[in-house]
Order: structure tokens, then sequence, then C-alpha cells
């Protein structure tokens, strides 16, 4: 059996054909050099039987990958390492934040804001000279679940609440756009009623272009789950500590040295989070 003639069974349970181009795509975004991107496809495409999972075929290809590519293996990771800041989702919080600051916004996490009819905790404040933007964070920590019209509709009464307020966000006093960012999808009603109400949704592969991975390659930041030299103990305590992105863990030797953590291991961290952060 030819590697296209087989059914793969994705994260929500529907089945596609397995398609090799869309994998070794990926795998270059990733970094990968075509060669190394061609390699992991055909050794994939050797292990593939029908009703596959395309959560063993990523772990597959990370394996391999890592072994031939370490940081294309790590930006390769991205999406599934997003997934990993939980278990709450402060930590995808700080991350978006971040995000934003590349982006050239101020920005204020977990915000009382007062609208016309109550008060509301908005989890981003972000501002420029030209825009005042408040954002929900939707984090889930499983692929397939996705943020659905329910969501859609609370955000937009919250945003709806701030259409009349005046706001002291650097020189912004009314609000210009209201956001709704998740880290995996949309429903299809949840993007029909975005789209007709005026709220913008950002998801992992919505929309087409200025979706979450592209705002994410923008900004070159990459979260600390993403680092292939911690278990997932040791990122889970980072994280308790503040420390969500690669950059910050470089920043805060000492005190991961206070942690316990010794010489050896900080430094072989570190130049990880070196390497990462400077492709």
């Amino acid at each position: 059996m030819f590697p296209q003639d087989i059914e793969v069974i994705k994260v929500d349970g529907t089945k596609e054909r397995f398609n090799g181009k869309k994998l070794e795509e990926s795998l270059r975004r990733s970094g990968a050099d075509s060669l190394v991107a061609s390699e992991v496809v055909a050794h994939v495409g050797k292990e593939l039987v029908n009703g596959i999972t395309t959560s063993d075929i990523y772990r597959h290809a990370f394996s391999v990958l890592r072994n031939k590519q370490k940081m294309a293996s790590a930006r390769y990771s991205l999406r599934r390492s997003l997934l990993a800041l939980g278990p709450t989702g402060f930590p995808f919080e700080k991350f978006i934040g971040e995000m934003f600051k590349r982006m050239g916004f101020s920005v204020l996490l977990d915000q009382m804001v007062q609208g016309k009819c109550a008060s509301h905790e908005m989890d981003i404040v972000s501002w420029n000279g030209e825009k005042l933007i408040m954002v929900e964070a939707k984090y889930h920590h499983e692929q397939a679940y996705k943020s659905d019209l329910k969501v859609a509709l609370y955000v937009k009464a919250r945003f709806d609440d701030f259409q009349d307020g005046s706001f002291s966000y650097g020189n912004r006093t009314k609000l210009d756009e209201g956001w709704l960012i998740t880290n995996t999808k949309f429903t299809e009603k949840a993007i029909h009623y975005a789209q007709c109400s005026g709220v913008k949704l950002v998801g992992w592969n919505y929309p087409e272009r200025g979706n979450l991975h592209d705002l994410i390659a923008t900004a070159g930041i990459h979260p600390i789950t993403c680092l292939t030299t911690l278990s997932f103990g040791e990122k889970q305590t980072l994280m308790e500590q503040g420390i969500v992105l690669c950059e910050d863990f470089i920043a805060q030797k000492a005190k991961l040295k206070a942690l316990g953590w010794g010489d050896e291991q900080i430094e072989a961290v570190a130049a990880e989070s070196i390497l990462l952060c400077s492709t």
C-alpha cells in the first residue's frame, strides 16, 4: 500500500488521507532543511498503517527530526508546546502578552475593566499609539477542543459593554478592537458569528493569514515548553516560578541556582534556549 492510500485519524476523530507534502511543508516551516524534511517523511512513510493517528505521526516525525536537527524539532513541537502551557491558563496569557509586546504594544495582564453595566476581568489589555485592543485568551490543553459559539457570544457581550467606556491606556480612550485568541480551533458557528459581529478571532490556524502560528513566528518568541533538554516536571516547575519564555530562562539563572539546579544543567538548557532564540 502506498503512503498516499493510508487513512489517518485526526485529533477530532475525522479521517483523511495521509499527505506527505503537507508533513514535509510543516517540517520545513519549522526550519528543517529540504533533505532532512524529505528523510523524515520517508522514515514516517515506512511505518504507516491504516488507522494511524495524526498524533502518532507527529511523535514519530518529531523523534526522527530531533535526532537530525534538534532546533528544528523544538520549533516543530510549537503547537504541542502551547498545549503544555497548563494546567492553568495564566502561562498562555503571559505568552500572548509577550507576543503583543513584540508587536509594539504596551501590555497589562489580568485587568479589571469597568464597562457601562459591569466590571470585567480582561486577560490582556494592549495598546500603542494607534489602537487599544482587549483580549480574551482561551487556553486548552487538548488539541481537539474547540472554542464554540457560546464563548464567542459572551466575549462579544463583554466588548459591547466597553463601547461607551472611556479608558486611559496611553493616549487611547476608546476600545478599538476585541480579540478572542485560542491555542486550538474555533467551531464553524463561532467563526460565522464573529465574522458577522466584528469579534476578531485568532486560533492556531485561523484566519488563513495572521493566525496564532503566524503571529508567534513574527514575534520570534518560544515557550519554555519547546525545550527538549527539560523534562515535563522541570517545565512545570519553571512555569510555577513565572518562567514562560526561553528568554526568561536565560535571564534568571540565579533564580534557578537558588532552586537547586546544578551549573551543568543550567548551562545545557541555557545553550538550547540561546540557540532557539537566535534562529
